[in-house]
Formats: structure tokens, sequence, C-alpha cells
């Protein structure tokens, strides 16, 4: 297949257009700078450039192809309505564009907000709908095209896919660690997340383009629950930091934008994603990532 992916140098876009590639796929990736563009390149991809304002460029990408992976976010913490509108915009530019011809359409989307007191399942529906609720409601916007002939699905990562390189959360949280010269969990470290190794979900990716039928929620999961505290005294063992407790009414001044999310549920269970493709995580587990050194350089 031709794929267009979005987010195409991002940290789980550049391992999915790795993953399209050694699959036989044709990719081409948008591109916001000629050094992204050199790098998809480099790779054997096509780039488009232009960004998540341009449009007219994401129509020519998805309207030329048969298949489009939407992964690229803004994430601008500061502004998250102008996030919202991005992330809708796009959406619904590179659904029109799809309308009516059945191509494959997997939207990246998360898991927190989906349920309380339980992991989530594929069943669950988002609650976000409309453009002033989170990523812009757009994982309901992209789903509601099944109806018009798109076969849309949502992605719905962990909030930790891992790896060497990782920028995200784990990323912050060892930051935090070494600015304060102690490895923290917020109040008793029972919240927990999901996590999946980037390679396993940029394999779920390829696999749900290929055969996940229209309407799909797809759960990028390889572990169901790693609790916060186990997530610190990881750390703390890898940056020989000891280990304490943060109360809820500090976190944001001890671990800056990501204590908003650690001390937070965000568990999912992928029991029925795996049933569908066949699909069985490989790669090693976030506590195996943080102890090899993955986020210190150890």
């Amino acid at each position: 297949m031709r794929v267009f992916v979005t987010g195409a140098t991002g940290w789980i876009g550049s391992a999915t257009v790795d993953e399209l590639l050694r699959a036989g796929h044709d990719v081409v990736g948008l591109a916001r700078s000629e050094n992204a563009a050199a790098s998809l390149k480099g790779k054997g991809a096509t780039p488009l450039l232009g960004d998540l304002d341009d449009l007219d460029a994401i129509r020519r990408g998805a309207r030329d192809a048969e298949a489009v992976v939407h992964l690229a976010n803004k994430h601008d913490w500061a502004d998250p309505a102008a996030t919202n509108r991005a992330e809708r915009g796009a959406v619904e530019t590179i659904a029109e564009a799809l309308a009516g011809t059945d191509r494959a359409f997997a939207v990246a989307s998360a898991l927190s907000g989906l349920v309380q007191g339980r992991p989530a399942l594929e069943t669950d529906p988002s609650p976000a709908v409309g453009l002033d609720s989170p990523r812009g409601g757009s994982e309901n916007l992209a789903l509601d095209y099944a109806r018009r002939g798109v076969r849309a699905m949502s992605v719905r990562f962990a909030p930790s896919v891992h790896g060497t390189g990782d920028p995200g959360f784990i990323a912050s949280v060892v930051a935090a660690a070494r600015r304060h010269g102690v490895s923290a969990f917020i109040g008793d470290g029972s919240a927990a997340w999901s996590a999946v190794h980037r390679t396993d979900a940029a394999r779920l990716i390829r696999l749900g383009l290929e055969g996940a039928p229209a309407g799909s929620r797809l759960h990028a999961t390889a572990e169901k629950a790693v609790s916060t505290r186990t997530i610190a005294e990881s750390v703390g063992a890898v940056l020989d930091l000891p280990v304490t407790s943060v109360a809820p009414q500090d976190a944001a001044e001890h671990f800056g934008f990501v204590g908003r999310f650690f001390g937070m549920d965000m568990t999912a269970s992928s029991e029925r994603t795996r049933e569908m493709l066949a699909w069985t995580p490989t790669g090693p587990t976030l506590v195996e990532d943080i102890r090899e050194g993955a986020y210190t350089g150890a």
C-alpha cells in the first residue's frame, strides 16, 4: 500500500515508517522541515513538506494514499485550544479526502479519561466529543466516518511508549529525579500506567492498517498496569538515588507538566486487540528499559 503518515519523523512515527517500509509498503511522510524531509528520504520514504496547519498538503497526502496514519499532534500544553483545533482540522481533512474509498485511516488517541476505577477496554467509547474536548474529539470524529466509506480506526497509545531516546513522560520523570536528587512518586504510588515498547506500537499500527475492520478501537498496551511507585523505584535504582513520595499538591512543582499525569491511573487491556490482529508484543518492558539505561545512558 501507499501509506501517508503524519508525524512521520516523531517518536512513534519514525518507528512506524520503519515498520511499514520493512513490510514492503510505500510511505509518504509529512515533513515540517528540510531536515525532516532528508531523514525520510534517507530511509526510502517520500517526504511531503507541510505541517498540521497546512491542510492543503494534508489533503493531497491523504487523497493520493491507499491508507493514512495520523500521528502528528502539536502537544501545546500552554494553548490546548490550538492543539485541539489543529487536531480536529487535520482529522476532518483526511477523513473527507478518504470518504467513500473504503481506505484505512488510523488515528492516534490516548487512554486518559476513558473510564474510572478499572482498565479501559476497546469497547469503551471515548467521552471526548467536539472541538472543546481533548484532542478536539478526533477519535469519535474519525470513527464517525466508518459510516461514510472509510475504514477508520483509533489507536489508543499507552502513556508510556518507551524505548531508548524516548522524549516523553518517563524522560520528564527521570529529569525531575536528577533535578531534585530523589526519584519520586505521587502519594502512595499506587497510580498505574500502561506501557508499550515503540517497536510493538509501530507493528500494531501496521497490522491495523492491513486488517482491522472499520470502527475498531485498538489498544497499544503491552503491559496493562505498571505502578508509578515501581517506575520511581526503577529510576532511583539506575540513578542511585533515594526514592520518596511527593504530596499531590506538590506534584506540579516537583515534576513540572508531567505532574498533571503521574498521579493518574491510565491503564487499559489489549486483549481484544491482540485477538483481532494476532499482535503479540515482544519488546522489553518499561522497567527493563529504565534499568537498562534507555533514559539515562547507563
